[in-house]
């Protein structure tokens, strides 16, 4: 009878070591941020459908149609640096700001806001804030240094 069971072995030995090395290194591009792509992509979409969520829709139609297209945006962001993180990191600032915003946009864009859409908003853009900075100091840590 033939021994099937797997065997772990040392990789090292492996003819095509230095390639799957090197393919691997390629493949990360040298993102520690990963683990920051899932939540972000998540507040995004949180933020899009949070009108209908905390039923807003009809007492603050301007914040619906804002926070839509914020949410959006915020999961359009999470798929690029998902997708090209080398060039989208730099966008971490700007991931910051659009936090920044979305404090205070019930009393820019809102007619008189009620608290429950005050505080969802500024919850949001706090987290955007501290997810955006930990995306920036991350992406500047992992950064080529000259």
């Amino acid at each position: 009878m033939a021994n099937v069971s797997p065997t772990r072995g040392d990789i090292t030995s492996h003819p095509d070591v230095s390639e799957m090395r090197d393919r691997y290194a390629r493949m990360l591009g040298g993102r520690d941020v990963t683990l920051l792509d899932g939540p972000v992509f998540l507040l995004g979409l949180y933020c899009a459908v949070s009108p209908w969520i905390l039923h807003y829709t009809t007492s603050q139609p301007p914040l619906v149609t804002h926070n839509l297209i914020v949410g959006i945006a915020i999961g359009l962001l999470a798929l690029g640096f998902t997708r090209a993180p080398e060039r989208m990191y730099g966008l971490s600032w700007a991931f910051c700001a659009m936090g920044v915003w979305m404090i205070i946009a019930p009393w820019v864009v809102g007619d008189s806001p009620d608290a429950g859409v005050v505080v969802n908003n500024i919850i949001i853009g706090a987290l955007a804030v501290v997810l955006g900075l930990m995306c920036a100091v991350t992406a500047a840590k992992s950064a080529p240094r000259p």
